[in-house]
């Protein structure tokens, strides 16, 4: 069984700019303060729910706040036969890197 491929932020805009899906696994609070314009929502909990709206053709970069809970969800992942990858130091490293995020209200947060 392959492990989880950690990437850093640089790679991850590689892989999304080659059409991969970022998968943002963090709960409703946390997506809610801010997140990257491009990720589709669905909480590590909900994961496995949702296979068969998931893109098996594209690699998914996982993300969460700082990269624990989206590995978990990234190997769930390839155990079910994707192709997905784990952005390290998660939305944490997105934006420490200055990448863009967006909110409902107000300034964009990690929360």
């Amino acid at each position: 069984m392959s492990r989880i491929e950690n990437v850093d932020v640089a790679r991850a805009l590689e892989l999304l700019e080659e059409g991969a899906l970022l998968l943002d696994v963090r709960e409703d609070d946390e997506w809610n303060a801010g997140h990257a314009p491009p990720a589709r929502h669905v909480a590590l909990s909900s994961v496995p729910d949702f296979l068969d709206e998931l893109p098996r053709e594209r690699v998914i970069v996982c993300v969460c706040r700082a990269g624990s809970r989206s590995a978990r969800a990234g190997q769930f992942l390839i155990e079910q036969g994707f192709d997905a990858v784990n952005l390290d130091g998660g939305m944490m490293a997105w934006h420490d890197a200055g990448i863009e995020m967006v909110t409902e209200s107000g300034e964009p947060t990690v929360a």
